[in-house]
């Protein structure tokens, strides 16, 4: 049986309102409908262009031009390799030169202060600190963080955790945490894009294979790999 309202809307050849179930059902599916179309418009550069995306975090209301100077601290090792820490840190220190973005002060783990730095950071005490930091080091950055892990066989394996901190505010800009495998499909495909880059700029190593059996130019393609997240054109270009 017709009820009279719907009557009405047939006669006027107007379409009747939907029900309350009908609403929510409807909303639900253009909820799902605008997911999925997200989910398909997003998957390539997502994940394809840029498969450090997961990795690492970067400030977007940072600009990290205007840090001027940072200092970065060598890294600390929690690897059985002592000498690790000491080629990613210089690897890392001559790729963020070669980004351009603020100066560099480079702080050895023979530097009495050394350990300060790496210690308590997140700590109200530290921050408190944070001027005293800024005026002892001239500088407006800070970067720190260890080598997590390391392996020279059965195949190269390098873990890297870091982070950049602004010493006027206490806020995080940059922080990243990742696991570089040489025998890792993934891993490959990028270094032989490393590779070309390297030879468009210059820098070329002596063979593409020497980047997965030489631990020093394995450290220098996950230095560049870090440096290249600080840049936010080649993440919008998609060439991580």
């Amino acid at each position: 049986m017709r009820t009279p309202e719907a009557t009405y809307y047939r006669a006027s050849g107007r379409d009747a309102p939907l029900s309350p179930s009908r609403r929510t059902l409807s909303a639900r599916l253009l909820s799902l409908a605008a997911l999925l179309l997200g989910l398909v418009g997003g998957c390539e550069s997502y994940s394809e262009n840029n498969e450090m995306a997961n990795a690492y975090y970067l400030n977007p209301h940072k600009d990290l031009r205007k840090l001027g100077r940072v200092a970065l601290a060598e890294l600390d090792n929690s690897s059985a390799y002592p000498e690790i820490a000491g080629d990613v840190t210089e690897a890392l220190f001559v790729a963020l030169q070669k980004k351009q973005l603020f100066g560099l002060t480079n702080i050895d783990q023979d530097d009495p202060g050394w350990r300060t730095l790496q210690e308590n950071l997140d700590s109200f005490e530290a921050l408190r600190q944070l001027l005293v930091m800024r005026e002892t080091l001239k500088c407006s950055g800070l970067l720190v963080g260890s080598i997590t892990q390391y392996a020279p066989y059965p195949h190269l394996v390098i873990g890297v955790r870091v982070k950049l901190l602004d010493l006027t505010d206490g806020q995080l800009v940059w922080g990243l945490e990742q696991v570089w495998d040489s025998a890792d499909q993934s891993v490959q495909r990028r270094i032989g894009a490393y590779f070309k880059d390297q030879v468009r700029s210059g820098y070329a190593p002596l063979r593409e294979e020497l980047v997965v059996i030489s631990s020093l130019e394995f450290a220098r393609f996950v230095a560049y790999e870090m440096a290249q997240t600080l840049d936010r054109n080649e993440r919008s270009s998609g060439r991580m």
